[in-house]
């Protein structure tokens, strides 16, 4: 028996070992966020419900976890539902919820006429950057950023990040008014178009690209005026102070293309072979020969106002409209 304890013991010992050495054992937590949650915590911005209990601490691996944790099933007093539950820190989950009332809700209905019913989004997992050993750590890790991956409408209609960004006219622009949104609320948000690890996911985290935090990741750049007025707009929290963007050099929170942390400490584990960006085809040059044409045969109407983009408008130089049905259109993307 002695032998059998001891030897769990040691498996035990070496999986803990194991797990060290998947985090940065030189990394340890800024104050910042200790602090960060407690005036969060202190001013009550975080409301609880059936929906959003409050946890245990977690504390570790490592510098992972967040002092009092949130698990969520449902966003805006239970109206939305969530795919799967989510554990955030109070900071997040407060941007979070304002996020959807101030802009996420007023986008659909402009732009579908219909609110958000469903959000298919990940948080927390306590990993490295890019799933990497070692590497420094995730802002996922703290329950201080969250990934979306698509939007439910209430009469089913599922708007993906990684389709709707270049999809429709609406749903173009309604992916482009949530962008902009979550750049007024948080510190960290990267699209599809900021690098090729986000090409089907949009990631929003509060991390700290300077001492004072007012530093301010937002990419990709993109040309669009948003048609949620800002005149008489009623804002649910108030928006954070006015921040600067932060210079090339900032770090950036470059997330793997496993935005739920599935496996987030795996060692043995390469470079996922679908995080890359979507293949471009080029268009046909010019002097090439037309194919014959056939005709069409006739197709029902689609049932929705917005309608599909043509393959020519892939080319990053194709006008758009991306204007809600029924109003003016604005500067193209």
């Amino acid at each position: 028996m002695w032998r059998s304890v001891l030897a769990f013991s040691a498996l035990a010992l070496a999986g803990a070992g194991l797990t060290g050495c998947a985090l940065n054992k030189f990394e340890r937590r800024d104050p910042w966020r200790d602090q960060a949650e407690q005036m969060c915590l202190s001013r009550k911005l975080v409301t609880t419900t059936e929906f959003v209990t409050p946890a245990k601490e977690i504390d570790g691996p490592g510098p992972c976890g967040m002092q009092q944790p949130f698990r969520v099933t449902r966003l805006g007093n239970g109206t939305v539902a969530l795919k799967q539950r989510m554990t955030l820190a109070c900071p997040a989950l407060s941007e979070a919820e304002a996020w959807l009332a101030d802009t996420i809700q007023p986008a659909a209905e402009l732009y579908f006429g219909q609110p958000v019913a469903e959000i298919n989004a990940g948080a927390y997992a306590c990993r490295g950057r890019n799933n990497q050993p070692g590497a420094k750590l995730s802002e996922h890790s703290f329950g201080n950023a969250v990934d979306i991956m698509s939007f439910k409408l209430a009469d089913g209609y599922v708007i993906t990040v990684k389709g709707g960004w270049r999809g429709t006219e609406a749903e173009q622009g309604f992916l482009r008014e949530v962008f902009l949104g979550a750049c007024q609320r948080f510190t960290t948000v990267l699209a599809p178009g900021s690098n090729v690890f986000h090409y089907d996911h949009i990631h929003v985290d509060l991390a700290r690209h300077d001492p004072r935090g007012l530093r301010r990741i937002c990419q990709p750049l993109i040309k669009f005026t948003p048609q949620l007025g800002a005149e008489g707009r009623r804002l649910t929290r108030p928006l954070p102070p006015p921040r600067q963007p932060a210079p090339p050099q900032a770090p950036v929170d470059v997330e793997e293309d496993d935005p739920y942390g599935l496996t987030p400490m795996s060692q043995g584990r390469g470079p996922n072979p679908v995080a890359r960006a979507p293949a471009h085809h080029p268009a046909p040059a010019a002097y090439a020969s037309a194919p014959p044409q056939r005709p069409l045969a006739p197709r029902a109407p689609a049932p929705r106002t917005a309608t599909a983009l043509p393959d020519a408008t892939l080319d990053d130089d194709a006008p758009l409209s991306l204007s809600p049905p029924g109003l003016s259109p604005g500067p193209l993307y």
